[in-house]
């Protein structure tokens, strides 16, 4: 790990332990050969690289044997819901996580009424190999293992939405995520919080997943067209972040250098907008998150 952003992490860490909170919370050999930088190999097919986290429809995995061959066996051809998740700034360890869960939920496979859960499917994660990483804990920020699957529950809960699929259990970070909006995040912590959702399509859902760069691509495909979903986000009550301030002598004298973007918190009440095909809405409560604010963090000297 780079000395910098662990000496910033650990004094981030150190400085969160005093933020008030109130919840309670084998070797892996990766393929290096794709790019890390977002872009598509040479002569593979074109696929969206966006700059936000956002719903896409062209994936890197088209012409991919095995994710072909997957939707032929299990006969789900129709691609329900595509999202990328845009992952600035990872730490080391984060990014192992996160490429170790990608490569264990894609394939995975969820049947008519079936539930999945994101700790069944990819937990324990200290017995699968997961690295400790940053995680929130109770309204801090603390080492924990498998820090940063939080990414993979994000985006398993907006392709769960954006499919119109019944959510049975997902909770919010206690703190903002940087990667997307209020009310879109998910987190778990194995034994405790947990993402699941049920299959309420009467035909199999496959999930593929790959993560290139900074980029998670994620994608459900099925054998039913979804209706359009759209989030709307009502913020009720913002709180502004504080200022935290640690000594780099690396610095000139006098200078000082924001590392980590403070963030507001926020009361957020989320609700979905489903348009079917007959011409019928329906609005849909997906409840009220709750997020203490992320302190801006200062270099100076």
């Amino acid at each position: 790990m780079n000395r910098l952003k662990l000496i910033l992490l650990l004094a981030l860490i150190l400085i969160m332990t005093i933020y008030p909170g109130s919840n309670t919370p084998p070797e892996y050999n990766f393929d290096t050969s794709q790019r890390t930088d977002g872009l598509p190999n040479e002569g593979e097919e074109n696929y969206q690289v966006p700059e936000i986290s956002e719903r896409i429809t062209n994936l890197p995995w088209a012409n991919d044997k095995d994710f072909l061959a997957a939707k032929e066996i299990f006969k789900t051809p129709v691609l329900m819901a595509g999202f990328c998740a845009v992952l600035n700034n990872l730490l080391p360890c984060e990014e192992y996580n996160i490429r170790l869960a990608t490569e264990s939920v894609k394939g995975a496979l969820v049947k008519p009424s079936e539930v999945f859960s994101q700790n069944s499917s990819i937990g324990p994660y200290t017995s699968r190999g997961f690295q400790e990483g940053a995680s929130y804990i109770g309204g801090k920020i603390a080492m924990a293992e498998g820090g940063g699957v939080c990414k993979i529950a994000t985006v398993l809960y907006n392709l769960a939405v954006l499919s119109n699929l019944e959510i049975v259990e997902r909770h919010n970070h206690t703190m903002p995520t940087n990667y997307v909006p209020y009310g879109q995040d998910a987190t778990v912590f194995y034994g405790v919080k947990d993402l699941r959702f049920i299959n309420t399509t009467e035909g199999n859902i496959l999930i593929w997943s790959q993560l290139i760069g900074c980029r998670l691509y994620m994608a459900f495909y099925g054998i039913e067209d979804c209706p359009k979903v759209t989030w709307s986000h009502e913020i009720t009550n913002i709180v502004k972040p504080s200022k935290k301030y640690i000594k780099n002598p690396e610095l000139p004298p006098g200078e000082m250098k924001t590392v980590v973007k403070g963030i507001e918190g926020a009361t957020v009440k989320t609700t979905v907008i489903i348009e079917y095909e007959d011409g019928s809405t329906e609005i849909k409560d997906m409840g009220i998150s709750y997020y203490n604010p992320l302190p801006e963090l200062v270099e100076v000297n």
